[in-house]
């Protein structure tokens, strides 16, 4: 479940190592431009990181490793403050949705729940994609975190049933596991936008308006100006992924018969069946009843691991053995660590006023379709998208509210593109590292998909959000 090997070749280092030193010389001929020393060398040291992810001289883990360790011995970051990023809560959910899907795996449960969705919806790869989405968003209006959401019971699920047709990463990645693991991300996204519950930036959101603009953003509210476009999306996105990457299994209705025949053959569930699906709808439901005690989702994901251990359906060896888990852990948190220093230098408040004064003068609604395709590009420099709308939402919304957008309009646009901007990389939200963790694709599928895809958001909810926004009044 760990992506391809990476290739020692000192060549690979070669363009790394240029973006390090090109933003270094660009910070040299602009010495006033109001940007501390010390940023450029973080948005350096980032460049260089995610280019060298990309790249693959060393494997990402030892990537993040050598990162970590470069901005403590230039002075960029204390040492405490380098490994902050392992203290990050997301970060430690990815490992426990990791350790879940093992669990899933190794009782066979997974086998099982995925026969039974080939033989009730696997008549195309195209319904099987759908029918994902179709569970993401049934469960998004009560399941405030997308990590544990797409992550933490989707995820395994879904491998699972790529795993039943015979795809695994690899050769064989692209008969159904390629396609399937981009249609639930990417799906996701969508979802996560659509409700003021379904991601963990939305409320952020609402906060920042109503502390910012006094205006209060409703769930009711939320979810009709998203229903447009949201669904538009939903419907268009799966048919892009299904062109951009599509399976080599196309006719999948002879493999409903094979289901039905590995179904019988499989028997009644087992003992360790019903302990994983019993802790799997404990998990299930504490996540979705999150408003009312309060639980963190990450605590809660712990608790499911710590009871697959007590009864044994996980032993510490699984725990040790989940590679891809700990590869997560080190180079995700070492690259939340770093685009949580790019902020707190300064450095995204700076990007924010120059994209402000590039479209001082501008028509509203021109200048705030280009704050959105700015804002949603921006997110290249975050891994988090909380971080995100912390650090660009307000200088962003106050720049459309200023140049005469409507306040409700604006936060509203805002806060879909808080979810959408994660298209664009492997690290940009929770699910991201978990789903390319996999390894159905490469870094560089990933990116040119991620870019494609973010590029048909943009022509979605930029042309009918605009035509909706105005049917449902908000202009």
């Amino acid at each position: 479940m760990t992506p391809s090997p990476s290739d020692r070749s000192p060549w690979r280092w070669l363009l790394p190592l240029l973006v390090g030193v090109g933003t270094w010389l660009v910070s040299l001929m602009l010495p006033h431009a109001g940007i501390p020393a010390r940023s450029w060398g973080l948005l350096a040291l980032f460049a260089t990181t995610v280019v060298a992810l990309m790249t693959r001289p060393l494997p990402a883990g030892a990537v993040a490793l050598l990162a970590i360790t470069a901005s403590t011995l230039l002075g960029l970051v204390p040492v405490q403050d380098a490994l902050a990023g392992f203290s990050n809560a997301t970060v430690w959910l990815i490992v426990a949705a990791f350790l879940f899907a093992r669990g899933i795996v190794k009782t066979k449960l997974g086998e099982r729940l995925a026969y039974h969705i080939i033989r009730r919806f696997g008549g195309s790869s195209l319904r099987l994609g759908y029918s994902i989405v179709l569970a993401d968003l049934a469960m998004a209006p009560m399941t405030p975190s997308n990590t544990a959401r797409a992550g933490g019971i989707l995820f395994p699920i879904t491998l699972s049933v790529a795993r039943a047709f015979g795809s695994e990463p690899g050769a064989t990645a692209t008969v159904m596991g390629a396609f399937l693991m981009q249609t639930l991300y990417h799906g996701d996204l969508i979802v996560s936008s659509m409700f003021l519950t379904a991601c963990a930036p939305n409320p952020l959101v609402a906060e920042l308006t109503r502390s910012g603009a006094h205006l209060e953003l409703t769930w009711r509210m939320w979810a009709l100006a998203a229903l447009g476009p949201g669904l538009v999306a939903l419907v268009v996105v799966p048919l892009v992924v299904y062109g951009l990457c599509p399976p080599t299994l196309r006719d999948t209705r002879p493999a409903q018969q094979l289901a039905s025949e590995r179904l019988q053959a499989m028997g009644p569930m087992r003992r360790d069946e019903w302990l994983m699906l019993g802790i799997f709808a404990l998990v299930l439901i504490l996540w979705l009843t999150g408003e009312w005690h309060g639980a963190s989702p990450t605590a809660i994901a712990y608790l499911g691991v710590a009871l697959l251990l007590v009864t044994n359906l996980l032993d510490w060896q699984d725990v040790l053995s989940e590679k891809g888990a700990w590869d997560a852990l080190m180079w995700f948190g070492g690259l939340v660590m770093l685009a949580g220093q790019l902020d707190k230098a300064g450095l995204t408040k700076a990007f924010a006023v120059a994209t402000a004064h590039l479209v001082g003068g501008w028509p509203w609604w021109w200048a705030l379709a280009l704050l959105l395709v700015v804002y949603l590009y921006a997110h290249y420099a975050f891994a988090s998208l909380v971080a995100h709308v912390t650090a660009m939402f307000p200088a962003f919304f106050a720049v459309a509210v200023g140049l005469g957008a409507p306040p409700l309009l604006a936060a509203l646009a805002l806060g879909f593109f808080s979810n959408l901007n994660a298209a664009i990389t492997h690290y940009g939200t929770g699910p991201a590292p978990i789903i390319f963790g996999a390894g159905y694709l490469s870094l560089g599928q990933w990116w040119r998909l991620g870019f494609l895809l973010s590029v048909v958001q943009l022509l979605i909810w930029l042309p009918v959000g605009f035509l909706w926004w105005r049917v449902i009044g908000l202009w």
